[in-house]
């Protein structure tokens, strides 16, 4: 038998996404009384619901925490919350929606070839995240929130990184920036660059180049990462022109080598910039398409922090609220 279709279930506002931008997009929604529906993806862009930071061990520069929480358990909480106030969460992905048309139309995974979606609502809160690039090297698994990373501000002052050597793997502005910030903690850093020149702009560039805590190497990239099991130790390089592969101590590696956006969903619908982040109004939350709205990482390359992506989540779900008021106000 075919399986019997789901009942159409429409929402005034759906968020997409439970990172600290879904959630706290939600909060805001919920205590006024907007009954928010959030999809909190299961394994979407390879995380569990509550997004990046359920891969983070200690969170330590989240307001409120003074001793730190795992990020983790600061996921469960901001979760807790969003349900006390009314938040109606579902732990599927949205696998197509349809933002062009009003109501908006979503499709649940599984659901995707369906001609009619399950789900419409007449506004969305997009709060996909990003994902950090990794080299997934040998070793890299073992020692990933061990002495691997992929935010030198999240994790730069962890006591395992200082007054250790730290390496940085990147050659444009975010690693110059990242190995600049780690030589606060670190005994040295090592940038490791696998051509033979920056990316990065003159300017940083230069102030690179002569900070006496960092040294450039240059055409070299990391091949494995190496430790006693618990934490990483040392990294195996090679010279990408002689070939020679040699061992270096590590006790920290940070990748810059880029994010991406959660985006593939919304491409053809949303004005994206060119590395596939959501475009929005600047002083706002708002895309191109009324009624839609981006908060976090999907729409910030330049922060990228936990806390900076709730204050998105706090302006999305007001703009969203205030258009809701504005365009449906028998349903408000």
């Amino acid at each position: 038998m075919p399986p019997v279709p789901k009942t159409p279930t429409h929402s005034k506002v759906i968020v997409v996404g439970s990172g600290p931008a879904g959630h706290t997009a939600a909060v805001y929604l919920a205590r006024a009384n907007l009954k928010p529906v959030m999809f909190e993806g299961m394994m979407a862009n390879g995380f569990a619901p509550g997004g990046q930071l359920t891969t983070t061990t200690d969170v330590e520069n989240y307001p409120g925490f003074p001793e730190g929480i795992m990020g983790g358990e600061m996921m469960d909480k901001f979760r807790e919350q969003s349900v006390r106030f009314g938040t109606e969460i579902h732990t599927e992905t949205i696998a197509k929606i349809d933002l062009t048309s009003q109501p908006i139309k979503l499709w649940r995974e599984g659901e995707e070839d369906n001609e009619e979606p399950t789900d419409t609502a007449n506004s969305v809160i997009i709060a996909t995240g990003a994902s950090a690039k990794r080299m997934h090297l040998p070793g890299e698994e073992t020692y990933w929130q061990a002495g691997i990373s992929a935010c030198a501000v999240c994790d730069g002052a962890v006591p395992i990184f200082r007054n250790k050597a730290l390496a940085v793997v990147g050659g444009g502005d975010s690693a110059a920036e990242e190995a600049i910030y780690l030589t606060k903690y670190a005994s040295h850093v090592s940038v490791l660059v696998r051509r033979d020149k920056l990316r990065a702009s003159k300017v940083m560039a230069q102030r690179l180049l002569n900070h006496p805590k960092v040294t450039v190497l240059f055409n070299t990239v990391p091949l494995e990462c190496k430790g006693d099991g618990k934490l990483l130790q040392s990294l195996v390089l090679q010279d990408t022109v002689t070939k020679e592969i040699r061992t270096q101590e590590f006790n920290g590696l940070f990748y810059a080598i880029g994010h991406v956006p959660a985006t593939a969903l919304f491409k053809g619908q949303l004005n994206l910039d060119e590395d596939g982040y959501i475009k929005t109004i600047p002083g706002s939350t708002e895309t191109n398409i009324p009624g839609v709205f981006a908060a976090g990482d999907v729409q910030d390359k330049k922060y990228r922090q936990a806390v900076t992506s709730a204050g998105t989540g706090c302006m999305a779900a007001i703009d969203s609220e205030r258009w809701l008021e504005e365009h449906f106000p028998d349903q408000h």
